[in-house]
């Protein structure tokens, strides 16, 4: 007699949770920022938090449910998939409800370019091609750091320019992270330490992202536009760079990489809210 096989489990943790553990920081940061900025909370800022999660959440289902159907992973997957989808749409749905009855429905704006970003990262997967692509970091970090003008325009209740400013700034430190990340993820591999040459050679992109964003800030609070203590928490991460530059990270696991990129986009999250 032919037993019955068990249905696969719908609470399955790699689907409905990123496994990337470091891009938590480039949705928390950017919110955070935006929320302390704003300087009001109220049920609206509650809706724009549940929106915002439930945004991000869906991308990890919906990943695994395009790899479930090209082959990369069993297709008894896709039920789970799809009942995460259904859970973050719903909550998105009820976030969503919940800004346009408090007058907000024009931060839906802000989701516009999600989707073209989104696109090309399920292309991408359904290629086997989604790892080590940069480009699509970068321009989806951009898209995470709209968080920071959604909440702070939620807390200012009008869509001041102010918002624009954290954007920028907030996209800036994501990127520079990102392009350092790789850096020490290429120099785990190394097999000995380069000469002061070879470590700023290969450190150069990471050194040039840093440095531009301090110059930029210090160029924007001269101006008046954004307060010049700024440049403190980008000079940070500015430090961090040159030290890791000159520091290559032989051997290093990835997890200790990425835990020293959590602190140092904790503290300059910190740091931020407290100086604006």
């Amino acid at each position: 007699m032919q037993t019955a096989r068990p249905s696969p489990s719908l609470f399955r943790r790699h689907i409905a949770l990123p496994t990337d553990h470091g891009s938590w920081v480039f949705l928390l940061s950017p919110l955070l920022i935006g929320l302390f900025a704003g300087g009001r909370w109220s049920a609206a800022s509650a809706w724009l938090i549940g929106a915002a999660f439930a945004a991000f959440l869906i991308r990890q289902p919906v990943t695994m449910l395009v790899k479930a159907y090209s082959g990369r992973r069993s297709r008894e997957e896709a039920p789970a998939a799809l009942f995460w989808i259904a859970a973050y749409g719903l909550i998105g749905l009820a976030a969503l409800a919940g800004l346009l009855a408090n007058g907000y429905g024009y931060l839906l704006w802000l989701a516009v370019p999600a989707g073209p970003v989104f696109a090309w990262h399920l292309w991408l997967v359904s290629r086997r091609a989604e790892r080590r692509q940069m480009g699509v970091e970068l321009v989806g970090s951009g898209v995470l750091a709209l968080a920071a003008p959604a909440a702070y325009w939620v807390g200012a209740g009008s869509a001041e320019a102010n918002g624009w400013w954290l954007w920028l700034l907030a996209w800036l430190q994501s990127a520079a992270s990102i392009v350092y990340a790789y850096l020490r993820l290429e120099q785990r591999v190394l097999t000995h330490t380069p000469g002061m040459a070879g470590r700023v050679r290969m450190g150069w992109r990471a050194l040039l992202y840093c440095s531009a964003n301090v110059l930029i800030v210090l160029g924007l609070g001269l101006a008046g536009i954004v307060p010049l203590a700024l440049a403190l928490p980008f000079g940070v991460q500015w430090a961090e760079c040159v030290w890791g530059m000159l520091r290559p990270a032989l051997g290093v696991k990835p997890v200790r990489i990425g835990l020293r990129q959590t602190i140092v986009s904790a503290l300059f999250t910190l740091l931020f809210i407290l100086l604006w």
